[in-house]
């Protein structure tokens, strides 16, 4: 039996003034029914690229993607998106913004009661019930992360893809989300790829953790299992090493491509000189 997720030989170019940029190449990654999986790499090393290719947002130059059997060639409801932006319409209260999910993908098959009630399931999944009729701009970033959250996993879909999506809130409303997100990850068993900067974030909450190396034609440069037991506690894996040991692999990697990229740009430089 394959994966759930299957990522093959993608690649991407994007044309540019200068002539074509590459920006993936050889892109291979296989995500189980269920599993965690994070990546993470510099800026610039195409793992937004990934997660909108997975989305059907872009379509790649060569290679393709398979979800439960069926190739992915344009957006479907069977992949939910959350953005570091919550993407809420201004003019709709809470409610109604993850109400106008459900319609869209429910409209036609359940009834007007259900669809009201499945909404404000989620909001209650995440904690945002009691601020069902609240605008958006009556709400915190992190409350309006909660929404957005409550959002895509009302659509049931069988992957949720999260690029950065705690990445402009403080750090301690980043723990509390992290948190809420694990708990809901282990009650529903849903299948998660996000996407981070944070080598915290990344081992704190993910079953695999995906090293992308620096743009451009960048690729999977290592692949990271995770083998620490769940439920996780942040305060009790401080004390962990085997944490510790994954949390340094993964800097060493950044690190190791951070300075071959210096190397790289200061060798046309001494060309030059």
């Amino acid at each position: 039996m394959g994966a759930y997720l299957e990522i093959s030989g993608v690649g991407i170019e994007f044309p540019t003034e200068r002539g074509p940029f590459r920006a993936l190449q050889g892109v291979d990654l296989k995500v189980d029914k269920g599993e965690f999986v994070s990546l993470i790499g510099h800026s610039g090393c195409g793992k937004s690229t990934v997660l909108n290719i997975v989305a059907g947002l872009l379509r790649p130059t060569e290679g393709g993607v398979i979800l439960d059997g069926r190739e992915v060639d344009e957006p479907g409801p069977d992949r939910a998106v959350v953005f570091q932006n919550h993407a809420l319409l201004p003019w709709l209260s809470v409610f109604d913004n993850v109400l106008l999910a459900v319609d869209s993908v429910f409209g036609g098959r359940r009834s007007r009661a259900w669809r009201r009630q499945w909404a404000l399931h989620h909001l209650e999944l995440v904690q945002m019930a009691h601020a069902r009729n609240q605008m958006p701009h009556e709400i915190s970033g992190g409350m309006k992360q909660r929404v957005g959250i409550a959002r895509a996993l009302a659509m049931e879909p069988k992957v949720l893809l999260m690029d950065e999506p705690f990445g402009a809130l403080d750090a301690l409303t980043r723990a509390h989300l992290q948190d809420s997100l694990m708990e809901i990850q282990a009650r529903l068993n849903n299948t998660v790829i996000l996407i981070t900067h944070d080598v915290d974030e990344a081992v704190l909450l993910s079953d695999r953790i995906v090293l992308m190396t620096n743009g451009p034609a960048a690729t999977v440069g290592e692949i990271l299992r995770v083998e620490l037991p769940r439920p996780r506690d942040r305060l009790a894996l401080a004390e962990d090493p085997r944490y510790h040991r994954l949390r340094q692999r993964v800097l060493r990697f950044l690190y190791a491509g951070r300075r071959h990229g210096e190397a790289e740009a200061a060798a046309p430089a001494e060309e030059a000189a």
